[in-house]
């Protein structure tokens, strides 16, 4: 397993380069299976972002010792999907108001986070925050998600990417997963692969 470099220039897919953004929404499950299903989406890998510890282990991380979030490192086409449209998908489908904690899910790995690798995306993030903040999403509640530079990404291992797609009637999929993809159809269904 070998770490993505953040400063490495992005592959071109047309005449528009692709830009990443790595999220961390709880379980890397949930959210690698949204955005798999997003059009404009060119790839979502699962992985262990912002640790410390070199190539670690799923167990190593769910242990909450290594200070790596399990996120999603996501690359898009800005010309069919916004980087607005990212967030507004990532502020629907998990809590950002629970440190540390997505539903049944407990522990710094799965704390809410927003890496960026691209600067200019820093000032997009932070207005979109301020604006749920303002307007009262999840009834004032703060929001707790951390905004930083992505230092590092280490995909995880190869049973964890897909899992979704993979493994839909696996217990924890049908319980978690399944009401989050719910959500996301129901509010970008025009943003959907067809």
């Amino acid at each position: 397993m070998q770490a993505l470099n953040p400063a490495a220039p992005a592959a071109t897919a047309a005449s528009v380069q692709p830009e990443t953004i790595t999220l961390a929404g709880g379980c890397f499950w949930c959210v690698e299976a949204a955005y798999n299903a997003v059009d404009g989406v060119l790839e979502a890998t699962s992985g262990y972002a912002q640790g410390e510890v070199p190539q670690p282990t799923y167990e190593q991380v769910c242990g909450g010792r290594t200070g790596h979030a399990e996120a999603v490192r996501i690359r898009f086409d800005p010309s069919r999907l916004s980087l607005d449209d990212v967030l507004a998908m990532f502020f629907t489908i998990h809590d950002p108001t629970t440190p540390n904690r997505q539903g049944a899910d407990v522990g710094p790995q799965y704390r809410s986070g927003i890496y960026f690798e691209n600067p200019a995306h820093q000032a997009t993030v932070g207005a979109y925050i301020a604006r749920l903040a303002a307007g009262g999403a999840y009834g004032g509640a703060p929001i707790t998600t951390e905004v930083e530079p992505l230092r590092v990404f280490w995909p995880a291992e190869g049973y964890h990417q897909r899992y979704f797609e993979r493994h839909p009637d696996q217990g924890y999929c049908q319980a978690v997963i399944a009401p989050k993809m719910v959500k996301l159809r129901q509010g970008f269904a025009e943003k959907l692969r067809a």
